[in-house]
């Protein structure tokens, strides 16, 4: 079965990581915040602290194909996600072996732009923070969330149920993400 891992620093969007995470679980999937920084509490962008499920170092070498990771916005969060070469690495490695990756607000455009083969795709993200990806040749689209391949994106805060769907959407199909839509009224 599918798990989602939703990767956490210092500076995330904390609507993006939790609105997220909530949509996730109401679809029935098995999803955790992972800490970057090898610490559990993790403070969001606007003071918010949260404890994350688990660190990075238990989570290397056990993502397998069918999961997905998931990258929130926010500053200096993005940054810090973008700049870690283990989190990049598994990422790459996870993308390039068939795994799904989903980013939303900056992340696609700092995290997601470092992945190869994004020619193409249709990604959105942030205005501001589209240019990396549109220099790798994506198409930037100004949507609340898209799905694209094994790429899911979403433009910022105010799209996060939206993205989290999508990423239902992707592990359990549209009779699932019908019902997690009735039980949250939208």
């Amino acid at each position: 079965m599918s798990k989602v891992y939703i990767f956490l620093a210092d500076g995330f969007e904390v609507t993006e990581a939790i609105a997220t995470l909530d949509v996730i679980r109401r679809g029935g999937i098995e999803a955790r915040t992972v800490s970057v920084q090898n610490k559990s509490k993790v403070t969001g962008s606007h003071g918010l602290t949260v404890l994350a499920d688990t660190v990075m170092d238990e989570v290397i070498g056990n993502v397998g194909t069918d999961d997905v990771l998931v990258f929130p916005g926010g500053m200096p969060g993005s940054k810090t996600l973008a700049a870690d070469k283990k989190l990049v690495k598994m990422m790459l490695s996870h993308y390039s072996g068939g795994g799904a990756v989903a980013a939303i607000c900056a992340a696609p455009g700092l995290v997601l732009s470092q992945l190869p083969d994004i020619a193409g795709k249709k990604m959105t993200c942030f205005d501001g923070f589209e240019e990396p990806l549109i220099a790798k040749g994506a198409e930037y689209v100004k949507v609340p969330a898209v799905k694209d391949g094994n790429i899911i994106t979403g433009r910022g805060a105010g799209c996060a149920i939206d993205f989290g769907l999508e990423i239902v959407n992707h592990i359990s199909g549209p009779e699932t993400v019908k019902k997690v839509r009735v039980g949250m009224m939208i």
